[in-house]
């Protein structure tokens, strides 16, 4: 919110802090050979550098931040598409049907914020045309970043049926392997640790340290990220994947009602009606309503107490 282009800082440490905890109790600091051929991990890496790259730029361009989250739960049909294009899939009409639910709620977001952002009475119309031509550009980067995520995603499916799934380790190697390419950030990674050493200080309650309240911000998302991703692995190797997939659409549900009200986000009745499309199309993709049939059945039949 105060640094809008912070996103490379803190994509760094948060790989950063993942790919350390991973050379420690992963590679066993490197004399752990990986399962999967390394050269396999590094077109892997490539595109996932990329999509992260990209999806933090597109925060610069006149992106709010519900819509980067609206258009990113797209993921399914980015997934889908190139699952028919390149695995030669076929799906059933529920799945078509979940898939044109989220279809029409991104359209329906992506529409009205394109008319929010045109409608701009604070900018003349050279300087609002001008916005409204970021605002595409951004909208085009989100689109590439979520077709590479989902081609990514294919790429991984491919690899597992091959090698077995080696979880843990492609997510040490995601990490460590793209460390390099933050070079090419370093200006802007320096620029922003610079702001962020200028913030006001900020006392830890407990412990009682002072630092820029900046970097106590960093320090608590590189934490809350390596639960999240620590969370999903435990996740993955526990439950199946229909519960995985909900667990995850609900805590970007919540992330989102989060994000309009805490930070006052505009957001209309149609950005609503957008968002339960999102995810009621994400809940018919997942067949929630088929697993819970079988439960609420089995509710019915407990025997009644005396």
């Amino acid at each position: 919110r105060q640094f809008p282009g912070c996103g490379n800082i803190v994509t760094f440490s948060q790989f950063l802090f993942i790919a350390v905890e991973g050379f420690i109790f992963e590679a066993n600091f490197g004399r752990k050979k990986p399962a999967i051929p390394i050269r396999y991990y590094f077109i892997m890496v490539a595109m996932f550098f990329t999509v992260s790259v990209v999806n933090n730029y597109a925060l610069n361009l006149n992106i709010a931040m519900p819509l980067h989250m609206i258009f990113r739960s797209g993921s399914l049909i980015a997934s889908m598409a190139l699952g028919i294009i390149i695995l030669k899939k076929r799906y059933s009409v529920s799945k078509y049907t979940s898939i044109a639910l989220v279809s029409l709620g991104i359209f329906t977001c992506t529409f009205m914020s394109a008319k929010q952002v045109a409608s701009d009475s604070s900018l003349n119309e050279e300087d609002g045309l001008q916005v409204f031509l970021w605002w595409l550009l951004g909208i085009a980067a989100l689109t590439f970043a979520l077709l590479m995520s989902a081609r990514m995603g294919i790429f991984q499916e491919t690899l597992y049926k091959q090698f077995g799934k080696h979880s843990k380790e492609a997510l040490f190697y995601n990490h460590a392997l793209p460390l390099p390419g933050f070079l090419l950030l370093a200006p802007n990674i320096y620029h922003h640790a610079v702001l962020f050493s200028q913030s006001e200080p900020f006392q830890i309650p407990v412990i009682g340290l002072t630092l820029p309240i900046m970097w106590f911000y960093l320090l608590m998302n590189v934490i809350t990220q390596y639960v999240c991703i620590r969370g999903v692995f435990i996740l993955t190797t526990e439950c199946t994947s229909l519960t995985v997939t909900l667990v995850v659409t609900l805590r970007k549900f919540v992330s989102l009602i989060f994000s309009i009200l805490y930070f006052r986000n505009p957001f209309t009745a149609w950005h609503w009606l957008g968002t339960a499309f999102v995810f009621v199309g994400t809940l018919m993709y997942t067949e929630v309503w088929n697993s819970l049939g079988p439960f609420l059945a089995r509710w019915r039949k407990r025997p009644k107490a005396e």
